[in-house]
């Protein structure tokens, strides 16, 4: 009887052992994480300023002004417009550049090490690089046209509406494709070779080959980089603080540039508590979505 409670007693100190060594983490996650989050609940129904102690209850109020504001709807556009536009093409390029970088017999190191650099840069390293190259009176950019004589092609690139998210975008791709190459670089890895031989055997050109053979195998990385470039892209903000700041007037807004600048330029933090949620609410019905239509792609193949 001794011995058969013996293994019982000593599985339940082991527990107690256990959530002593998971109560610190548990804490800090608490306090930084759960706490806030709580707190940001209830404070998305208030007017609070972000300063005062005075926090006044104003039920949806913030909510209705979010469904209703023109700020936000354009805020919107740009978010769905600047998503779309830098998921597909960080793919394309990453995926490019990983076929590159696998196709090279020499200095194959070197060539990912170039590649990868820009991700090492932050964004805001990257966007005071990218503002230095787009500047419209001593910039990179319009220098060169300057030089092969196309002097009718400058434009201020970051101060013309109808250019300055397209440089924000390209600008964003040139820093992220590098790290979606690596994960693609590390798929491509895993698709064996004999398939691709017996298939250029069989007649298949090498579009073929990478239609029926190696992209279906690639489904699952595939499904990681969309998904992390989809969330990257909706929470971007170091480009747009560096290189625009938003502007030319509300060009370059996102959502989630509208809650820092409505937080703390504008000192409403109660409303851009209220656009944080409905970020995160949208940020996590897109994500959901979004794997389960990648999942069953999965499958299929």
């Amino acid at each position: 009887m001794t011995t058969a409670l013996a293994p019982k007693k000593k599985k339940k100190k082991w527990v107690s052992y256990s959530v002593l060594f998971i109560l610190p983490s548990l804490l800090i996650y608490t306090l930084f994480v759960i706490g806030p989050t709580i707190s940001s609940l209830y404070l998305s129904f208030t007017s609070w300023d972000g300063v005062s102690s005075e926090v006044r209850y104003i039920g949806m109020a913030n909510f209705e002004e979010i469904w209703n504001s023109e700020r936000v709807h354009n805020a919107l556009k740009n978010t769905i417009l600047l998503t779309i536009a830098l998921v597909i093409l960080e793919n394309i390029l990453a995926l490019a550049l990983a076929m590159l970088v696998d196709q090279v017999r020499w200095f194959k190191n070197l060539f990912r090490s170039i590649f990868y650099f820009p991700v090492l840069l932050s964004g805001l390293v990257m966007g005071f690089v990218w503002t230095i190259i787009l500047n419209y009176n001593f910039g990179v950019l319009n220098r060169l046209l300057e030089l092969v004589g196309l002097d009718s092609l400058k434009t201020d690139w970051l101060g013309n509406p109808d250019f300055a998210l397209v440089s924000i975008i390209l600008s964003t791709v040139w820093k992220a494709a590098g790290y979606y190459m690596i994960i693609y670089l590390a798929a491509l890895q895993g698709v064996p070779p004999e398939l691709n031989e017996a298939a250029s055997i069989d007649g298949a050109n090498k579009w073929q080959q990478f239609r029926h053979i190696t992209f279906p195998l690639l489904a699952g990385a595939v499904t990681v980089c969309m998904m992390l470039s989809m969330i990257g892209s909706l929470k971007i903000f170091d480009q747009i603080a560096v290189m625009t700041d938003g502007g030319p007037g509300f060009a370059t807004e996102t959502l989630t540039y509208i809650v820092y600048k409505v937080g703390f330029g504008e000192l409403r933090q109660g409303f851009g508590t209220a656009m944080a949620l409905v970020l995160f609410l949208l940020i996590l019905i897109v994500s959901i979505i979004q794997i389960k239509v990648l999942r069953k792609r999965e499958v299929q193949l």
